[in-house]
Parts: structure tokens; C-alpha cells; sequence
């Protein structure tokens, strides 16, 4: 009865319709938990809703990575506690190996002298056969509705591997039913009364088609920046992040994180900083990206922004161990185990310490603008005006808040508060360019200053040795021409006698007569 009235207003396709029959189906399944039909239904409405977190939650069991992951923290459970009676008990654990690697019905004495080795070909086998026997028993639903929901929540891997696992099925069962359905075929065991249609295969494949694709971007970035390459792991991450088509929230703030990463190494300390800003917006959790941003203002010598995010970390690191679990869901991916967090709090405590001395001492003053602009020192106006036009282009307040727009979110009220957190720590980095740009154009107005006053001083020193220069040659050849006119004059009185003037002469002539 819930179940009939459940797909009655499931049929309406009316958003307070489909609550009220998940409310019904809760009542249904609250009486019969293992309710196929009614499961089924209740999934195919949360996804309808968006809810797609609590669908995960339903059908966590079926997710690949957290069914790895519980069985390789049971595992490693198991393994430490059985270490201590490994030894004692081994006779017994391989005579069990042997009885579980043997097939036939033999003794274990016999099975221990002919051990058989392990066929994988028989595994799969085995496996098919439990996957046909449990076909009818869970159904090719849970696959594709929990492929749906984990892309929309960044698990792409798991996604993927779902989507095409319920392709597939699917695929088959209607094949199967179709034969069973044909002209030339007389079995009808198995046929159910309702003949079931192919699911909607064109939007599964479109969605499978645009998880490849991030998927395949991702891996060329992440193998770029392995090799060294790091101006190509950038662009392929531009291109995700930068697309047509949107993606989820987890899997942007993942591939922010990975550009950071690209972006530090390749020493562009201002498109680092704003994607880590872009991250927390997106994840303010992410401890990844707060340990990046520390080390980025430190290496720029901004200290008391480097002490904030250093704080923040030991708190979040203070709460994990509080709470005894990682922060986030499950399903989350974290880069590092909980097993790593007291020794990254003793780290992060010596570093806080080395931080409030450097900051006490007055270095908090000095902060590297040049690696901040990505400038070398030295560098000319035209070049730091070329660099303050493109950083505040980009990080510009006004537009910092534009990447929102090609991410989905699983839930549309945490919209706001991103955007609000993307415009904070935008106008930060911004105040911090401006500031960087003002003291930069300070510091070349008075190396050009010092330049003029050094060139006309140099000038003017140049001036003053030629003039003495000048002094000095004209006067000697002064002196050369004295010295020249003294010789001169000499020899003209040793060597000719003077002439006589016209008395001279005239009173010779009248002396000596006609």
C-alpha cells in the first residue's frame, strides 16, 4: 500500500510530492528493511532531490573505495592482532590455506602433499556465478543511481566504475530478456510479468563520456607535474577548472589543490596563494591546502599570515583527535592517516615557536614582494606594471567569486557561504598585491632618483675634469709658444745684425759724400 501510493505521487515528478512519498517508503521500509522495490524507489527520489549525500549514505556498502578502505583498515587490524599468535598457531592456519586452495574432496594430509595453485580463471568463474545468482536478488539499480550520486559528489573513480558496472548489467538483463521475449524461444522461466524496459542509456553515457574526460585531463596533469612540467600540468588542470561544462564541488577543490601545487613549484607565488583561497572557499577543511599556503607566506616572509594558517591547522588537528575521526564523510579522500597527526602537531608546534621569535625579533616587516610578483630584483617599471596589470586582472575582488559559477554543489545552501569565504580571502591577497605594488614603485622611484643624482653628479664631475683639462692644455701651449718666440729671438740676434733705421742711413750716406 505505501509503495503504490508512493509511486503515484513519484509520478506527479512534483518536488513536495516525491518528499511525501519518501516518507511513505520510510514507512515501507521500516517494516520490511530489505524491501527491494521500495529501496529502489526511495534511492531513484533522493536522486530526483538532489540529495545525493544521503543517497551515498544508503548505499555506502556498494562504493568501491570505502569498501577498500574498510577492508584494509580490518585487515591491518586483524594483522596486528593475530601477529602475536602467528607463530604459535602456523601448523593449524596452513593446514587451513590447504584446505581452502584445495577443490576436490581429498584429505588434508593428501591435499597437503599436492597443493593445487590458485586459478584465477576459477575466481572469476566464482564470481560471475555469485554475480548471476544475486542478479535478481539487488537488482543493476543501485549501481547506476549510486554512479549518479557519486559523481555529483566528486568520487569520479568510484563513479566511473559504478556507471560502467551498471551499463553493463543492465545491458545484459535486457538482452536476457529480450531473447526470452523472442519469436524463435520457448523457455519462459525467469520472465517476470512486467517486461522491462532498456534503462535510459543516452544521458548515463553522456555523463560516463564527461567523467573520462576529467579523469583523463587529471592523470596528464598529475603525470606532467611528476615529470617536471610543470606549465603543462597547469594547463591541463586550467582546463578542467576552466570548462564549458561544470564539475562537483570536491573534485574542483582537488584539482585547485593539485594547481597549487604546480604553481609553487614553478615559483608563481600569487596564482599558488589564490588557488589554495580557491580551495578552502571550496573546502575550508582541506589540510593540504593550509599547510601549502603556510609555506608559501613564509617563503615570501609574510610571517603573521603564515602564523594564522599554522593556528588554524592545530586546531583542526586538535578536533581530529578530539573526535577520534577524520574530518568529513567516509567517502572523503584524505592525503594523509590519523596514525601521521601527532607527529605533524610536534611539527607544526616547532614551527609556531620558530614563527612568534621571527615575528617578536621585527622581521614580520620584510616581506619578499619581488617573489610575490613573481619580479626579479632589479627589474625595470615596464615590467612591474606588466605584472601588477595581469595579478590584478585576476585576483581582482569583484571576480574572484566567477569560479563558483562552474561548480555544482550537493548542497545549494552552502553557495553563499563559498562565495563569502572566496571574497574574503580574495580581497586579502588583493590588498597584499597593492600593497607589494606600492612599495615596489617606491623603492624604483628612488633607485631612479638615486640614478639621476648619480648620473649628473658624474656629469658634473666629467664637466669639471674636462674644463681642468682644458686649463691645462691651454696653458701649455702657452708655454710652448713663449718658449718658442724666446729661441726665436735669440738666434735673430746672434746671426743678423739689426737694421738701421732711415736716419741711420741717411747720415751714412752724407758722411761718406758723393
Amino acid at each position: 500500500m505505501y509503495v503504490k501510493d508512493a509511486r503515484s505521487l513519484i509520478a506527479s515528478q512534483q518536488p513536495t510530492n516525491i518528499s511525501s512519498a519518501i516518507n511513505l517508503l520510510d514507512a515501507a521500509l521500516a517494516l520490511s528493511p530489505r524491501y527491494e522495490t521500495a529501496m529502489e524507489l526511495k534511492a531513484s527520489s533522493l536522486l530526483h532531490l538532489k540529495r545525493y549525500k544521503e543517497v551515498a549514505d544508503m548505499l555506502q556498502d556498494y562504493i568501491p573505495s570505502v569498501k577498500i578502505s574498510s577492508d584494509y583498515s580490518s585487515s591491518s587490524s586483524s594483522s596486528s592482532s593475530s601477529s602475536s599468535s602467528l607463530s604459535d598457531n602456523s601448523q593449524p592456519l596452513a593446514r587451513e590455506r590447504v584446505k581452502l586452495l584445495s577443490t576436490d574432496g581429498h584429505s588434508p594430509d593428501r591435499s597437503e602433499r599436492s597443493i593445487r595453485c590458485f586459478s584465477v580463471s576459477d575466481l572469476k568463474k566464482r564470481v560471475m556465478a555469485g554475480l548471476n545468482k544475486n542478479r535478481d536478488r539487488e537488482g543493476q539499480w543501485r549501481y547506476l543511481i549510486l554512479g549518479q550520486a557519486c559523481c555529483h559528489l566528486g568520487l569520479m573513480e568510484d563513479a566511473m566504475a559504478l556507471l560502467q558496472t551498471g551499463k553493463r548489467l543492465a545491458s545484459a538483463a535486457f538482452r536476457r530478456e529480450s531473447v526470452c521475449w523472442s519469436d524463435d524461444s520457448f523457455t519462459f522461466s525467469g520472465i517476470n510479468n512486467q517486461h522491462t524496459c532498456p534503462p535510459d542509456s543516452e544521458s548515463i553515457c553522456n555523463l560516463l563520456s564527461h567523467i573520462k574526460l576529467l579523469l583523463r585531463r587529471k592523470t596528464a596533469a598529475i603525470a606532467a607535474m611528476e615529470a617536471g612540467l610543470y606549465t603543462e600540468s597547469i594547463r591541463h588542470f586550467s582546463k578542467i577548472v576552466d570548462g564549458r561544462r561544470g564539475a562537483p564541488q570536491s573534485f574542483l577543490a582537488e584539482c585547485y589543490m593539485h594547481r597549487a601545487t604546480a604553481y609553487q613549484s614553478s615559483g608563481r607565488i600569487a596564482e599558488a596563494i589564490a588557488d589554495c583561497n580557491r580551495t578552502l572557499a571550496l573546502d575550508p577543511s582541506c589540510i593540504e591546502a593550509l599547510t601549502t599556503r603556510a609555506s608559501l607566506f613564509k617563503s615570501i616572509q609574510c610571517f603573521t599570515d603564515s602564523l594564522h594558517d599554522l593556528e588554524h591547522l592545530k586546531l583542526l588537528y586538535n578536533s581530529i583527535l578530539r573526535d577520534r575521526k577524520l574530518p568529513g564523510p567516509v567517502r572523503k579522500r584524505q592525503s594523509f592517516g590519523y596514525h601521521e597527526i601527532p607527529g605533524n602537531l610536534c611539527s607544526i608546534a616547532t614551527k609556531i615557536q620558530e614563527l612568534k621569535q621571527r615575528v617578536a625579533s621585527g622581521e614580520f616587516g620584510n616581506v619578499d614582494y619581488y617573489a610575490l610578483m613573481g619580479l626579479r630584483r632589479g627589474c625595470s617599471r615596464s615590467e612591474l606594471e606588466r605584472s601588477y596589470l595581469l595579478l590584478t586582472l585576476r585576483h581582482k575582488p569583484d571576480t574572484s567569486t566567477n569560479f563558483i559559477d562552474r561548480c555544482e554543489f550537493s548542497d545549494e545552501q552552502d553557495i553563499d557561504s563559498v562565495k563569502e569565504r572566496a571574497r574574503m580571502q580574495s580581497l586579502l591577497l588583493y590588498r597584499l598585491i597593492q600593497k607589494g605594488y606600492a612599495m615596489l614603485t617606491r623603492n624604483l622611484m628612488e633607485e631612479e632618483a638615486s640614478d639621476k643624482n648619480r648620473k649628473k653628479a658624474s656629469a658634473a664631475a666629467l664637466q669639471e675634469a674636462i674644463k681642468q683639462d682644458e686649463q691645462k692644455q691651454s696653458s701649455k701651449c702657452v708655454n710652448q709658444v713663449e718658449k718658442k718666440n724666446a729661441f726665436q729671438g735669440v738666434f735673430c740676434r746672434v746671426s743678423q745684425p739689426p737694421i738701421p733705421s732711415f736716419r741711420e742711413r741717411a747720415a751714412r750716406k752724407f758722411s761718406s759724400g758723393p
